[in-house]
């Protein structure tokens, strides 16, 4: 008996829902062929009718010829057709065993409904504590022998693990992480069955020891005998974990940054970032330097027009600022040294690490010093803030986990003029942006920066720039009027993390200074003033 004929058409044909297999619509392959058309069920012709060989005549239209496959062409297919049909009889498999499963989880959660948990009003009435608290005066650890505290803890599902008997769900609540240990008709409920990451909890329960060689927060953990859900977060296929992953696209981890700081990495940078404010401000309370407020909406710029966010104000131009220095300065007669911790906002279209549209800015403004006084002032600063950072053992801890090899840098810091930077990039080959040596005059590129800080490989004060590539109100230094009194804080593994200079206190040279930039003096006529009325240093 013959079987009806299924056509493929390797150059021409389509192995999609567009093809069925006849010689007008022909499959592109001979597996998905025998897929759709088992062998036992029909036989096969095939072509190239654009590729394949003419007839020993020339005859262009042999290639059009519709042949039986070659023994070897359907020995491949049916070894691939075989091992589609094992694929598809596993898929079948586990698709009934899936559902089988899934039928048994639907009744085991059905009975779950039916069970209720009440908090046993014969218990201690349970103390509130936030999940880092270690108060010894109220909380005591339970042993073999005695009762721990009976305590309260809210906070999300931070872990989750099930064994046969027994639930461990490690909380956090943004202080601290603990360890409950669900057992009895508790894990056993419908809540407990289908809990979910991040899911809001509030627990009671016995704050006991650990057993030997366990391992858990602080060393404890809350044997839970009552639990209630404050808010479930969703699961399964939109679950946090497939949301956001620690190996993921990075746009992904962007789009969706209000996840990510859940993470105990982004966690932890977040509370080494406020513990660094809180030593900045510690460190200029300590040198008795007052923090005040400047505007963010300026009609002024300070890091050149490029970068200004503009905006209409009320029918004027304004702008969003890129500094907040110029405005410190007013403060200074009537404050003394002063500093702000604020945000600065520049237009750079960029997606490196040094171009950023918005980040808070600490900036200082300190009066009657010479520049090694501000050099000095920028040493002890950065100093202190790390010593007053480390000095707190946790976050001292977030700073190991997070940077393993950081060491508080040496003093005193290298100090190294502009010229003598451009001398060592030029004795070691390091070209300029433009892939020529280096010259004076040049804004030397992050790159070569980094380079030259990295070799050297301890922190450096670099001195001195050039005036044509610093900002208008940088003050020239006496002795080498080319350059201004300003420096750079370079350290190895960062590159530049302060910038800061003198301050140009000469009323006739801060005009000529408007001048040569283009800027009209006009809209700066508070500042101009501070020149007028009082010797800013």
């Amino acid at each position: 008996m013959s079987l009806p004929p299924v056509y493929i058409d390797e150059d021409v044909g389509h192995d999609d829902d567009s093809a069925v297999g006849t010689e007008g619509t022909p499959y592109k392959t001979l597996v998905h062929a025998m897929i759709k058309h088992p062998p036992t069920t029909a036989s096969y012709l095939t072509r190239k009718s654009k590729t394949g060989a003419v007839g020993e005549d020339g005859d262009e239209n042999a290639r059009l010829e519709w042949k039986a496959p070659t023994k070897s062409a359907m020995k491949k297919a049916t070894s691939l057709f075989e091992n589609h049909k094992k694929k598809q009889a596993k898929a079948a498999e586990l698709a009934i065993r899936d559902n089988a499963e899934a039928v048994k989880r639907q009744q085991i959660l059905e009975e779950a409904k039916k069970i209720t948990i009440k908090e046993d009003a014969n218990l201690p009435k349970p103390v509130r504590i936030r999940l880092d608290d270690t108060d010894e005066s109220k909380l005591k650890l339970g042993t073999a022998d005695s009762k721990g505290t009976r305590i309260r803890v809210l906070g999300r599902v931070h872990h989750l693990r099930s064994q046969k008997d027994v639930m461990f769900v490690t909380l956090k609540d943004g202080y601290g992480q603990m360890q409950c240990v669900f057992t009895g008709d508790l894990i056993r409920t419908y809540a407990a069955l289908t809990l979910t990451l991040e899911t809001s909890l509030a627990i009671h329960g016995e704050l006991r020891a650990l057993p030997p060689n366990a391992h858990a927060p602080l060393n404890r953990e809350l044997h839970a005998d009552f639990f209630t859900v404050i808010g479930a977060a969703v699961g399964e296929k939109e679950a946090i974990t497939n949301k956001v992953q620690a190996d993921g696209d990075a746009q992904t981890l962007l789009d969706n940054r209000h996840l990510v700081l859940r993470g105990d990495n982004a966690s932890a940078i977040m509370k080494v970032r406020a513990a660094v404010t809180r030593a900045f401000r510690q460190a200029f309370q300590e040198d008795r330097i007052t923090e005040v407020t400047p505007p963010s909406m300026v009609q002024t710029q300070v890091e050149g027009g490029a970068t200004l966010f503009e905006f209409d104000y009320y029918g004027e131009p304004a702008y969003l600022t890129q500094s907040s220095q110029l405005y410190l300065e007013t403060c200074i007669p009537s404050l003394g040294d002063v500093f702000c911790i604020c945000p600065s906002f520049r237009a750079e279209k960029s997606l490196t690490r040094r171009h950023l549209s918005e980040y808070m800015h600490i900036e200082g403004e300190l009066d009657f010093i010479t520049f090694d006084d501000l050099l000095n002032h920028l040493e002890h600063l950065i100093c202190r803030v790390i010593e007053i950072t480390l000095a707190d053992p946790i976050i001292a801890a977030y700073v190991r986990d997070l940077n393993p090899n950081f060491s508080p840098p040496s003093r005193p810091f290298r100090r190294m003029k502009y010229a003598e930077a451009i001398d060592w990039l030029v004795q070691r080959g390091i070209p300029n942006e433009e892939g020529e040596p280096h010259k004076f005059g040049d804004d030397i590129a992050e790159a070569a920066e980094r380079k030259m800080t990295d070799e050297l490989n301890v922190p450096i004060f670099l001195t001195h720039f050039p005036v044509e590539i610093k900002a208008f109100y940088m003050k020239k230094d006496p002795a080498d009027l080319r350059v201004t009194e300003s420096v750079d804080v370079l350290m190895p593994g960062v590159g530049e993390i302060v910038g800061g200079s003198m301050r140009e206190d000469s009323y006739e040279e801060l005009m000529a200074a408007y001048k040569r930039v283009g800027i009209d003096p006009t809209p700066y006529y508070w500042y101009t003033d501070q020149r007028r009325y009082v010797l800013i240093c």
